[in-house]
Formats: structure tokens, C-alpha cells, sequence
């Protein structure tokens, strides 16, 4: 099998595709644990609409792998790709955060002449001249992990990035008694999810005493949210809550604290196994929710599913509860590194190679 990414990962989806409006669910296909469809959205691909014999050529245009999560969706997508014997070309194109580049990878993978292109749109407008190409083209187009503009893509499958930032603002409000100054770690700027989810922040203390007294982008990555808090404690260390965006971040933020030998205040967190582990030893006020990398999988899945000849909603949403202390520890994986993020569509194998503490 031919791959531009070396090295990626599969698991399990559950969403319902109905064949028509007034049949009950006549097809049930496997996308990921969680994903179902939009409510109040009707509209669905139609049977054999995009049916085609493998093998298979699929493309995917990544927004960039910037940090441990965005690397582990990729190993996710790829190595569903693999265990695909439909699937005999998987072509990786990774844009680097780079609106540019990102427009001329789907125009290539056009020109490659693709059997379907998997997009995780980097801003809003980034994908949308490639996606209405490929449609135009009779090329199906499979959108997830950010937002577009345009809705001529084929199907969607979104993480409620709004929901996202909510759980955790109104967590903050609930710790806080709604008032008090709070930090708040962005993700990458102009990223269709990070809008979202800090809208869900905004939405969650509107109407409450509730402060936001510094905040700044750190792109998601350990380094970015640990200049971020030092900035912050250095300028400004009466805080009573902290909104991380993001899993390392939140982690970097707990490093700075305990080099300061402060007293740690509530902070957001997200299913990783880092932040987990420092969760639990540093006893910390802290809530997750899901957004698991498993979605790079969801993708392949939809992709394969479209060339199969099923009919899939051309939107579906990943709302899952949140993690919380009570439930934490039985995602915790001792014999797994930092950047281990769940859930996950790798194998045990796999999880080993990318993850396995060495002994």
C-alpha cells in the first residue's frame, strides 16, 4: 500500500444511515462510538450514489500535525486506511497550517484522481474552492475536525466544538460559583474549532461575574500553553480558574504552577493520557471532554462506506459526555506515553509501537 505518512493506525463508529425518510434504520454504519446524526437535518447521500469497484484510491488533506493529537488522528485515518484491502493507495498531504498549501494539496490530490478526499479544513474558507472542485468532479468529500463555509461537501462529521468549550466554561462557573478572574488558552488561530469552542466558553459566562483576565493563542502544544501561562502568572497570578483549549496546554499549565509552588486553581482538561496521569497526582479540579483522534478513523470509514454504495447523513455531530473524576482512571494507561490520546481507533500493537514506555 502505497502512504505519504509513515507509520499510522483502527477501531469502532457507530452512526445509522436510513434509507429513506419513511423507512426505519435499513443500514447501520460503523463510524465511530458517539457519532450520530445531526438532529434536524434530514438530507442524506442516496444508495450506490458514489458506488465504485476498488481498488481504491482515497486522499486526505490534513490541517497540519502540529501537535500530539493532530499526529495520533493522523495514525488513526492511515492506519484504518490500511487494514482496507479495498484501499491501495492512501495519499497523506499535510498543509503545515498553511491556508496555501492546503489549497494546492486538494488540488492535487484532485489531479491524482482520487476515489474520494478526506478534509480537516484549517479555517473556515481554507477547503471550500477544493470541495466544490472534487464534487464537481463526481469526487465524494468527507469534512471533520473543522468547519467550512460551503456545504457542498458530501458528508460532515463534527466534533460540537461549541459543546466542547461550554462543558468546560460552565464546569469553570459551577467551581467558581460564577465570579472570579479566569486565564484562557486558545488553540490556532482562525481554526474553525477554536472559534467554536471558545464561542462555547463565551456562551457558558455570559450573564455571570465570571473574567477573563489574560488570554492568548498556544496552538494546542505543550511549549505554546507553557509560555502562555508563565506570561501570565508573571503578569497577572490572581486567577480562580483556567480554560485551557487543549490537553497539553492544560498539562504545561499545572508544570508552571508547581514550578511557582502555587496552588493549582480549576482547569479544563481533554482525554489525554498525559493530562490524566497529572489529573489524578496533582489531585486536580478538572473536567474532560471527549474529543478523541478516533475521528481521523471516522473519516476512512465514511470514505470506504460512500464507495460501497451505502447511504450515509451528510451530517453528523460528536457531542459525548465528558470525562470526570469518576470515570477517569479507567482511561488512565500506565505502559502508554504522555502523548497517548483516547479513544482511538489504533491497536494494541499499534498503541505499543507509536506509545510503549520502552523498559
Amino acid at each position: 500500500m502505497q502512504t505519504k505518512l509513515a507509520k499510522l493506525g483502527r477501531s469502532t463508529l457507530v452512526a445509522f444511515a436510513m434509507m429513506g425518510a419513511t423507512s426505519a434504520f435499513a443500514e447501520e454504519v460503523s463510524l465511530m462510538k458517539g457519532v450520530i446524526p445531526r438532529e434536524g437535518d434530514d438530507r442524506m447521500t442516496t444508495a450506490d450514489q458514489f458506488k465504485k469497484p476498488g481498488p481504491w484510491k482515497i486522499g486526505m488533506s490534513h490541517f497540519g500535525l502540529s501537535n500530539t493529537w493532530t499526529i495520533q488522528m493522523a495514525h488513526d485515518a492511515e492506519f484504518e486506511a490500511k487494514n482496507n484491502p479495498n484501499i491501495t493507495d492512501f495519499l497523506f498531504r499535510n498543509a503545515d497550517l498553511n491556508q496555501t498549501k492546503q489549497v494546492a494539496d486538494i488540488e492535487d490530490l484532485i489531479a491524482q484522481g482520487v476515489d474520494a478526499i478526506i478534509i480537516t479544513p484549517l479555517t473556515p474558507t481554507s477547503a471550500d474552492a477544493g470541495i466544490k472542485k472534487a464534487v464537481a468532479a463526481g469526487i465524494p468529500v468527507i469534512v471533520h475536525t473543522g468547519l467550512t463555509d460551503t456545504e457542498e461537501y458530501t458528508v460532515d462529521i463534527q466534533g460540537g466544538g461549541n459543546y466542547f468549550g461550554r462543558v468546560m466554561g460552565d464546569f469553570l462557573v459551577k467551581q467558581l460559583g460564577g465570579k472570579g478572574n479566569i486565564w484562557v488558552l486558545r488553540g490556532v488561530p482562525s481554526h474553525p474549532e477554536d472559534i467554536n469552542r471558545y464561542q462555547g466558553l463565551v456562551d457558558a459566562i455570559k450573564g455571570t461575574d465570571i473574567k477573563i483576565v489574560s488570554e492568548d493563542y498556544g496552538t494546542w502544544e505543550y511549549d505554546g500553553g507553557k509560555k502562555l501561562c508563565e506570561a501570565f502568572y508573571l503578569s497577572n497570578p490572581d486567577v480562580q480558574g483556567i480554560w485551557s483549549s487543549g490537553a497539553d496546554m492544560a498539562r504545561a499549565c499545572v508544570d508552571v504552577f508547581n514550578q511557582y509552588g502555587a496552588e493549582m486553581p480549576p482547569i479544563s482538561g481533554e482525554g489525554n493520557n498525559g493530562f490524566f496521569k497529572f489529573w489524578r497526582d496533582n489531585k486536580l479540579t478538572s473536567i474532560a471532554p471527549e474529543y478523541g483522534p478516533e475521528q481521523g478513523a471516522a473519516g476512512v470509514r465514511a470514505a470506504v462506506a460512500l464507495l460501497e454504495g451505502k447511504p450515509l447523513h451528510k451530517r453528523y455531530v460528536y457531542n459525548p459526555e465528558p470525562i470526570t473524576a469518576e470515570t477517569r482512571d479507567t482511561y488512565i494507561r500506565e505502559d502508554l506515553s504522555d502523548a497517548y490520546w483516547f479513544p482511538t481507533a489504533l491497536s494494541e500493537e499499534k498503541k505499543q509501537e507509536y506509545y510503549g514506555l520502552k523498559k
